[in-house]
């Protein structure tokens, strides 16, 4: 253990360095500033950026509350530099996992922190961001380049999530909040509630002691539906019904030969003419319908006691519970290969789409049409319903002190714990058409939406459909925790280095993961799988208490199907019902699912870390900054179940792995008054993003079969980048300025899957009559590996003003805006070539635009946000499976109004344009398509509350 190191390491040391709600004054001491109204959080936010050492962005406890948005995500958008993704009509993280922002073009690479402390969501190093609520948050810092003093984590940079503590209130606060939520796509009102109690007592002998308490509830209900459509080529060839070919087709229904307007469509061969292929892409398309709820809960509390004004001793713990659930709808179509009044248009689908142009010679074109449309004769479809729950709990506590030792020493130490736990449950059933059943589908893939109709036996009437199968095709459970001991020193000095700030930090992070996911249970009459004669199959009629209707206007009635179609209630699927109802199916029983042993595994990462730092003004001050260096040593432990057959005999054992790392990570950050309102910075650092907890763990599996396998990695580094930052800023009021701020981070260490031939010491020498290109018994293993390096670079534009300057009631109003242009260099291996794609989630462009008003107890915004086309989830191995976000943008606005000194309306509407993020095959630059993947219809979200502060 490393806490013998760390007792020594204190003896030198010293206290977190608390990211409090604070602007450093030019001469280096601590101004608080009181926000009060939108021109006051204006001025807040200029006082930050100016007087930081540091490149950091601010958003006030009155920006907060005052935006049009629901949680956190969404907010840190309208910083310059971050881009949001939006999933079911709000912020969110992709598929729950990270924050779900791109901080300067690295999305997954930001290091969460609550009031400086390292916080985390089971499962992950980053805090799920869009389980917070503004509500309960005094300000938000991002620092898009840290100091030596934060604790390290993130490349992309450091999101501080500031709470209240009673010091920062007056004597006495008494406030509560009710809101109503409105989707117009749900048509349901869901409510928020927040509470708040501060109070400061003066004590004898002149100490304070101070008690916060504050609690919230917020709960959102809304839809989203798409029409998500296959990927890929999917190249055919179109031979018409009366050809002598169409004749010679087995697969081909006969009773069509002779017409013109039917065609068969055919797998392309070697040898096809370019001009006689066809790519189906997007053809495929389904309905899919979500119900997306989201209940947010938390609480925070804090004490704080002053003996005297040179000591405080601090209590604060934080609990914050989020809820993702989603009742779906799906009717997952299986187009047939007979197709009537077929439609194409010229497009070329060229090898560099298909496969990156492997064979590294001329961009060929494969094929030189693209279908638009026909009807799908003799069709079908399933019809799958599903609910996932997704519960969160994160629990934070801490205590600590602050002590003014002496007029020139300060010493901070604080100590936290967090506990985190997720479960994801997903459980389905699916319907199958009655045997016989068949239904021709109508496409135009012109449109957005692409157009479908469905004509045959009715698709709402469950006599025509059987029960197929139950699934718990993702349950699993995350149970992680930690704790950290950090003590800091700030020892003034006299001279060109004016402070010196030096600290240490012991902190472990616990994870496991366990999984009890299964699926496949048949629902027929004998517990076996349906027949293809449906001779054992159940009627979906006979359970008509386990069904509904899908709603009735998919996609807002946009295109000619509108829904209504048969599927199990999701609402019956986490309780025992389907079980009940179908004894022979072999569900298991809430609460003693089997657990899947060999996807079990256990993490657990100790670390120590020290710093120093030393703050240098020049004796007028035009010259001032901080040049410092972090230490850490890292130490992990991970454990993994594998199956072991190298004794002849396959058994269940654990597989255990260590490492250790030593990270060098200097800083210097340099602020030049070029004038009294003109600002130059220039910011170095190096910083690091370590592996998730399970990308490190030790598993290994291979099949026996195909001399092919798959494992964990130990040994992955953590993501190295080297960051620049010079900016130029003109302050021309307290609350207005502009700047420019250009960046770069050289990053090393990106991660590729690589295949290499192993000796397996778990399984016996491959003898398989399959070439696996190894030999001696080796297997070929697939691992994730440290490789290439890349880069994120990029200019950022940022202003703000209210037009004081004006006349009249044009004095009233303001405008603030940011613009950022990235570019990223991702290197990925494929097909044994190195090639340079754009991270994930990253928009080369994005800005925002707000206009203001504020005249006494009036003020209102109006904001739009907009984002170019970015790559969604990751890169895929081709382009031609690849799926990317096509540019939107979205239109939000609130207005305040104080009805007295002590209440407050609030009006809020978000996504007026009722946009969303469509999905399209392919990636953007040069491989963009305009076939669309999955368009999506969110509806908008309205919102009216009061609030009451006493």
């Amino acid at each position: 253990m490393k806490l013998n190191k760390l007792v020594v390491a204190l003896a030198a040391a010293g206290a977190v360095t608390s990211l409090s709600p604070v602007v450093l004054a030019q001469n280096g001491a601590i101004e608080e500033v009181v926000v009060s109204g939108i021109r006051s959080s204006l001025e807040t936010s200029a006082a930050i950026k100016r007087n930081s050492g540091e490149v950091v962005e601010s958003i006030t406890a009155e920006d907060v509350g005052k935006l049009p948005d629901p949680n956190v995500a969404e907010t840190l958008t309208r910083i310059p530099g971050v881009q949001g993704y939006r999933y079911g009509g709000e912020g969110a993280s992709p598929v729950g996992e990270g924050s779900g922002l791109t901080v300067r073009g690295l999305s997954g690479q930001t290091a969460s922190r609550l009031n400086g402390r390292t916080y985390f969501t089971a499962g992950g190093r980053e805090f799920n961001i869009e389980s917070a609520i503004p509500g309960m948050i005094a300000g938000i810092d991002v620092f898009k380049n840290p100091s030596a003093k934060h604790v390290e984590g993130g490349i992309g940079g450091l999101i501080n999530i500031r709470t209240r503590r009673p010091f920062d209130l007056d004597e006495r606060v008494i406030s509560g909040s009710a809101t109503a939520r409105y989707n117009d796509f749900v048509g349901e009102v869901k409510p928020e509630v927040f509470g708040l109690y501060s109070e400061r007592w003066d004590l004898e002998g002149g100490g304070e002691l101070g008690f916060l308490f504050a609690g919230t509830q917020q709960k959102s209900h809304n839809r989203s539906d798409s029409t998500p459509s296959n990927t890929g080529a999917s190249l055919r060839r179109a031979v018409r019904a009366d050809s002598a070919e169409y004749a010679g087709l087995s697969a081909a229904d006969q009773s069509y030969a002779g017409r013109t307007d039917i065609w068969r469509l055919v797998d392309a061969k070697a040898g096809d003419n370019p001009s006689d292929l066809i790519a189906t892409t997007s053809q495929n398309a389904h309905v899919f319908q979500e119900d997306i709820k989201r209940d947010r809960r938390g609480f925070n509390t804090a004490v704080q006691w002053a003996p005297h004004d040179d000591f405080e001793l601090y209590v604060e713990g934080n609990y914050n519970y989020y809820k993702y659930e989603q009742d779906y709808r799906f009717l997952i179509m299986s187009d047939s290969r007979t197709v009537q009044d077929l439609q194409t248009e010229l497009f070329d689908t060229t090898e560099a789409w298909v496969d990156r142009n492997a064979n590294g010679g001329e961009n060929e074109v494969l094929a030189q049409h693209a279908l638009t449309s026909g009807t799908f004769l003799d069709s079908t479809f399933n019809a799958q319903s599903g609910k996932e729950d997704r519960p969160y709990e994160t629990w934070l506590v801490a205590t600590g002190f602050d002590w003014n030792v002496s007029d020139r020493l300060n010493v901070k130490t604080d100590i936290s714990y967090v506990k985190a736990d997720q479960t994801q449950d997903n459980r389905s059933v699916t319907l199958r058409p009655k045997a016989g059943n068949t239904w021709d589908i109508t496409r135009n893939l012109k449109g957005s939406p692409h157009n479908i109709s469905i004509a045959g036996p009715s698709v709402a009437d469950a006599g025509n459909f059987v029960f197929f199968d139950y699934g718990n095709g993702t349950n699993q459970v995350f149970d992680d925790s930690g704790y950290a001991i950090q003590t800091d020193f700030e020892y003034k000095l006299d001279g060109f280095f004016n402070a010196l700030l030096f600290g240490a930090r012991f902190a472990t992070q616990e994870s496991n993961y366990h999984n009890y996911s299964y699926g496949g249970r048949a629902l027929t009459t004998d517990g076996l799988p349906l027949r293809a004669d449906q001779s054992n199959a159940i009627s979906a009629a006979d359970f008509a208490q386990l069904t509904e209707l899908a709603p009735r206007d998919w996609v807002r009635n946009k295109t000619d199907f509108a829904g209504g179609y048969l599927v199990v209630k999701p609402s019956v699927l986490h309780g025992s019902a389907v079980r009940d109802s179908f004894p022979l199916a072999g569900i298991q029983a809430n609460g003693s699912l089997a657990e899947n042993v060999t996807s079990r595994r256990w993490a657990q990462e100790d670390t120590l870390a020290a710093y120093v730092m030393g703050e240098f003004a020049t004796e007028n001050e035009r010259v001032r900054g901080n040049i410092g260096v972090r230490v850490i040593d890292a130490d992990v432990s991970t454990r993994a179940m594998v199956i072991d057959a190298s004794g002849g005999t396959s058994q269940i054992v654990a597989q255990n792995a260590s490492t250790s790392n030593v990270d060098v990570l200097p800083s210097l950050n340099i602020t030049i008054d070029l004038q009294d309102d003109l600002l130059l910075r220039f910011g170095y650092s190096k910083g690091i993003t370590r592996p998730n907890l399970g990308a490190i763990s030790p598993t290994i599996s291979v099949d026996q079969t195909t001399g092919k396998g798959g494992a964990g990695n130990p040994n992955l580094k953590p993501l190295e980048a080297d960051s620049y930052d010079i900016s130029l800023e003109r302050y021309f009021s307290p609350t207005s300025y502009a700047a420019i701020a250009v960046f770069n981070k050289d990053i090393d260490g990106f991660i590729n899957s690589v295949e290499s031939c192993e000796t397996v010491s778990i399984a016996p020498a491959y003898t398989g009559v399959i070439d696996n290109y190894c030999s001696g018994g080796q297997y070929m293993i697939s691992r994730q590996m440290n490789s290439e390096s890349g880069y994120a670079r990029g200019v950022e534009l940022s202003a703000q003003t209210f037009f004081d300057f004006l006349p009249g009631i044009w004095s009233n109003f303001g405008v603030s805006g940011s613009y950022t242009h990235v570019k990223t260099e991702n290197p990925i291996l494929r097909e044994g070539r190195i090639v340079n794609v754009p991270q994930a989630f990253q928009s080369d462009d994005s800005y925002s635009v707000a206009g203001m008003y504020e005249n006494g107890g009036l003020s209102a915004r109006v904001v739009y946000t907009w984002r170019s086309d970015f790559i969604l989830f990751g890169v895929a191995a081709t382009p031609a499976v690849g799926r990317y976000i096509k540019a939107y943008g979205v239109l939000d606005a609130s207005v305040n109004y104080d009805l007295s000194d002590n209440y407050k309306l609030t009006l809020t509407a978000s996504n007026l344009t009722d946009s969303a993020p469509s999905r399209y095959v392919g990636e953007p630059g040069a491989v963009t398509t305009g076939f669309q993947n999955q368009y999506y219809v969110n509806g908008r979200n309205f919102s009216v509350g009061i609030s009451a502060s006493f």
